[in-house]
């Protein structure tokens, strides 16, 4: 039965260092079980749904300690904080409130609001926003409107003279948005009551004085006690008073320091006292940042002095030493108060059972942590949360704990956008916006849902889609679908393309306007096509379906609509604001949770991890469009108010009777700043007390957490020595060079055959291949042009060429015109030499091949002339560096003289070009000389100066290299040893395949001994 009543209101706190969850239920069961009810007649008034499973939880606990059996529980009530975007159940509406009208569903407001800006600002003729960034304002006008209602505050106090007198104050963005605001608001709320409608934060505030007044004029005849409840917002308020004053209720509050001394209570701040009838104020100088203050605004606006609440107290749970609440309070005193850290001796600082953790990276965090739980469980009934706000933290410490085969799931769920059905309707999402790019489509066709249901059609479409992914590794193709016509050509794989190209099809080719709800439906058909029911079936799946519907549905009826490339956008800010949480299923007695999650729960080991700045507290985010100054003129705390929401969470923690306080030296972006919080524990603890609180096992323990093996050996240099058989390769005339200079890399390149895969998707800018590929086709193709029109401009032919290949934009927009520059140049010496020397374009991209000692060299040369001597001129067309004349004579660029040896070997007689001494060879560059694009150099010195090769040392030289190249490599038995020559500047693509990083330092370090 219920115990006996006091005069005034009965208003009950549990301390820090008592779980909640627990320590509420073993009050309420002595306080209101009834014989043969149980606690059936009991109604609790809770926060939110996850409360509620949070009590049911510990009500079974209790129940199963106690040894009673099965126990009748209370009937739970989510009132519904908006905060935690928890709907207000229909519980309340059997109370009487039938005439209260119905609350507008959110996603019909978010996209009214999205039409009323865009009317607004056409109104004033600004120009109009596009549609992601319209919907986001809709967004957070529609969060500030129930930021508004939820303080009670009506469309025409935007507009009242406290509000006036701060506008000339403010920067004018922030006047601009506030009209613009005031203006929505004031048409959305003539919507609503056109509609018959109101807000849901209206509603909400409604039932909650309908309740409280009808319990006034007729008290209910069983109890009701409200449990948990923080929300300081005045309607919640006036019904947590009413339940306080009811003969049978009861608030009860979580965390509620009732060790702090007055002057510190004071210190808090006005927490929105009323300085004149009918203001509310919330001063700059109030410590909206601390635990207590919307605890002190709550008592505030239920009217309940500070002296009037009372301890909660229960038996027979264990839990930490009230010692620690004292600590607690000590922690978190405000500014001025905490100078009495000063005098404050070891004893009261002390937080006994808490101990600090510190790990050099995230990973080594999630690590410790997930090391923690697993010893933790091996004491039987041990619970273990760990609450961080940080949810990629979260995911590392799940993934860790799966070595050890213990399922946790992160009760805080993960935004949609992340989930495989949101992944997947994403990747489409940036198809159809933005065109079919390579790295999205490949990813979208081998997206894990794709042709799930059967194992067999997904390994043969998987198989279909490497050979396609290979075909387009290096630069992006331009935009459109022949290009990708054309690579699955090459791919050979015409059967696999005919389906691929149908799925995506419904994607590509939209108008640049249409109707969100038109590009939902080929969407979310795309989604169906691609994955089947695969895409619908899981949480995931059933999360997106409802989001897609709701939103369709909406969007046809008030007739929305988007620019085609916003579409991305706007379904991922839609999704995520949608959190997907697990089912059921995970380890009984480990927890993973959010800070809201983490709200009434209970442990025996508590592990606060991620406690870093910009994790925990996470920044404020302030309102998009209502100034600090605005905000205090209208009575509504400021977003600091949060942050003292998240140290409340952090001081509720602290009270489990062991807590471990966890954070990185580095996370993902690199060095961290330790939370706020976080120093304050350091602060109090002093560095006596840190050395004694801070964790030492765990690190120590991970250094052998992963099987310990003996120290690998040096890597050596690499000197792989193939057998004679694998040696008999042919020798290209641009491998010639790297087979003298480093003979590794003509080992994995010739012998190995292996290749460097190119990234998918990769700068085309960048890509010195694709510049090459397109010059020398376009040489070729205007060379044997010419011979049937002479006259053949190149400049209009390049052009056009460019325009048939589709070139990338980019690369059309950076490179196009200076190729084009230098091909100019080009053209004017090949008339100049022709009219001059008699010299003609004999050949273009052709091949030769000579056979020397037994072995074949082979060559393409970009171009040979007929001089006027009779004798032959190579030229090579560089649309990179040019290689010096050093380079030459030290044996690294033997590309022109080995051509000039086929050509006089015959080597080129298959492609017309008859044998014939080479007299001359060129470099042709697309470089900039002093005046202009396009250059040509010959690779001999011309002045006994100059360094290099004379015109009759030229070709021996090359035999001489060419035969020690044979004799060494081919037909001898010479290791292909990695950097033979160190001086030699060719490729990389291979050092990762030699490890070079792993014994070159050792290399260069014993020739600087030398």
């Amino acid at each position: 039965m219920a115990e006996p009543r006091r005069v005034g209101p009965l208003v009950y706190s549990i301390a820090a260092h008592r779980g909640f969850a627990d320590a509420l239920v073993a009050g309420l069961v002595p306080r209101y079980r009834e014989p043969g009810f149980g606690l059936a007649r009991l109604t609790l008034l809770v926060p939110s749904s996850r409360a509620a499973r949070t009590l049911s939880e510990a009500f079974i606990r209790h129940a199963g300690a106690s040894g009673e059996g099965g126990l009748l529980m209370p009937r739970m009530i989510a009132v519904g904080d908006l905060d935690l975007d928890e709907k207000l159940g229909a519980a309340l509406d059997p109370l009487g409130a039938a005439d209260i009208p119905p609350a507008c569903d959110p996603v019909r407001r978010w996209l009214v609001i999205d039409r009323l800006i865009g009317e607004e600002r056409a109104a004033e003729g600004m120009e109009p926003l596009p549609g992601r960034a319209r919907l986001n304002l809709a967004r957070e006008m529609a969060r500030s409107i129930d930021r508004l209602l939820v303080e009670e505050k009506r469309p025409e106090d935007l507009t009242s003279k406290a509000v006036l007198d701060q506008l000339g104050g403010i920067a004018g963005h922030w006047q601009h948005a506030i009209r613009l605001f005031a203006r929505v608001n004031a048409r959305w709320q003539a919507e609503l009551a056109a509609h018959g409608e109101i807000d849901a934060a209206t509603r909400r505030n409604l039932l909650f004085d309908r309740a409280a007044r009808r319990w006034k004029e007729l008290p209910p005849s069983h109890p009701v006690v409200a449990a948990g409840v923080t929300s300081a917002s005045p309607a919640l308020a006036r019904l947590l008073r009413a339940v306080a004053d009811l003969p049978q209720g009861a608030v009860v509050l979580p965390d509620f320091d009732r060790e702090m001394d007055e002057e510190a209570w004071e210190e808090l701040g006005l927490a929105g006292a009323a300085s004149e009838p009918g203001g509310a104020v919330f001063a700059a100088g109030d410590a909206l940042t601390h635990p207590q203050y919307h605890l002190k605004l709550l008592l505030g606006r239920m009217g309940v002095n500070r002296a009037e609440v009372q301890p909660w107290h229960r038996r027979g749970i264990s839990a930490a030493e009230p010692a620690r609440t004292r600590a607690i309070s000590s922690l978190f005193l405000p500014p001025l108060a905490s100078r009495a850290w000063v005098d404050l001796p070891a004893d009261k600082r002390r937080l006994a059972g808490v101990r600090l953790l510190t790990s050099a990276t995230i990973e080594e965090e999630a690590q410790a942590i997930a090391l923690l739980v697993r010893e933790a469980l091996e004491h039987p009934e041990h619970r273990i949360a760990v609450v961080t706000a940080d949810r990629g933290l979260a995911r590392r410490v799940v993934q860790h704990l799966e070595r050890w085969n213990i399922a946790a799931d992160d009760s805080a769920g993960q935004p949609l956008a992340l989930t495989p059905a949101g992944r997947l309707l994403g990747l489409l999402a940036e198809v159809a916006a933005h065109g079919p790019d390579p790295a999205n489509l490949v990813a979208a066709f081998g997206h894990p849902l794709v042709r799930s249901a059967d194992g067999d059609s997904r390994r043969a479409w998987l198989s279909g889609l490497r050979a396609f992914d290979r075909q387009l590794r290096g630069p992006t193709p331009a935009p459109g679908m022949e290009p990708l016509r054309k690579a699955a050509a090459k791919a050979e794989i015409a059967d696999w393309w005919s389906g691929a190209e149908a799925l995506i099809a419904p994607l590509v080719d939209w108008p640049p306007h249409m109707p969100l709800a038109e590009a939902l439906a080929r969407l979310a058909a795309a989604a169906e096509d691609f994955a089947g029911t695969a895409a619908w079936e899981r949480e995931d799946g059933r999360a997106l379906g409802t989001m897609i519907e709701e939103l369709r549905g909406f969007a046809e009826a008030l007739e929305t609509g988007i620019d085609s490339d916003d579409i991305a956008g706007i379904l991922r800010d839609a999704m995520d604001e949608i959190a997907v949480r697990p089912g059921y299923g995970g380890h009984p007695r480990v927890a993973i949770y959010g800070l809201l999650e983490a709200r009434m729960a209970r442990a025996d080991l508590v592990i606060c991890g991620g406690l870093n700045e910009g994790i925990w507290p996470q920044p404020p985010g302030a309102d998009a469009l209502l100034a600090p100054p605005i905000l205090r003129a209208l009575g509504v705390p400021g977003a600091e108010f949060r942050i003292g929401l998240a140290a409340h969470d952090l001081a509720g923690a602290l009270g489990a009777p062991q807590v471990v306080l966890s954070r990185a030296l580095r996370d993902a972006d690199g060095p961290t700043l330790p939370s706020r919080f976080l120093l304050r524990v350091e602060a109090l603890l002093g560095d006596d007390l840190d050395r004694e609180h801070r964790e030492t096992a765990i690190p120590a323990l991970l250094q052998h957490l992963d099987r310990q093996r003996p120290p690998a050996p040096e890597y050596p240099r690499p000197a792989p020595n193939p057998s004679p058989a694998l040696r008999n390769v042919a020798i290209k005339v641009t491998a010639l060079d790297r087979l003298l200079g480093d003979p590794y890399q003509f080992y994995a390149q010739a012998i190995l055959d292996l290749r460097q895969l190119q990234p998918l998707a990769a700068d085309p800018f960048s890509d010195p291949a694709l510049r090459g590929t397109l010059v020398h086709d376009l040489l070729d193709k205007w060379h044997k042009a010419r011979a049937a029109n002479p006259g053949l401009a190149l400049a209009p032919f390049a052009a056009a060429h460019f325009a048939a290949e589709r070139v990338h934009p980019l690369f059309r927009a950076l490179w196009q015109p200076r190729l084009i520059a230098a091909l100019e140049r080009f053209e004017q010496w090949i008339a100049q030499d022709n009219a001059e020397q008699g010299r003609t374009v004999l050949a273009s991209e052709i091949s030769g091949v000579m056979t020397v000692d037994g072995v074949k060299v082979m060559g393409r040369a970009d171009r040979i002339d007929r001089m006027g001597d009779g004798t032959l001129g190579i030229v090579d067309y560089k649309t990179g560096s040019v290689p010096s004349k050093l380079q030459v004579e030290k044996g690294f660029a033997l590309q022109l003289g080995l051509l000039g040896l086929i050509a006089q070997a015959g080597g080129f007689a298959k492609e017309g070009v008859t044998a014939g001494a080479a007299s001359t060879f060129e470099y042709w560059s697309f470089g900039k000389d002093d005046s202009d694009f396009g250059k040509r150099q010959g690779p001999m010195k011309l002045t006994s100066r100059e360094k290099g090769l004379t015109l009759e040392e030229f070709l021996p030289h090359h035999t001489a290299k060419l035969a020690e190249a044979i004799g060494k490599y081919i037909k001898g038995a010479e290791p292909f040893k990695a950097r033979e020559n160190p001086d030699y500047k060719g490729y990389n693509e291979y050092d990762q395949l030699m490890r070079l990083d792993e014994w070159f330092v050792r290399l260069t370090q014993k020739d600087g001994d030398a």
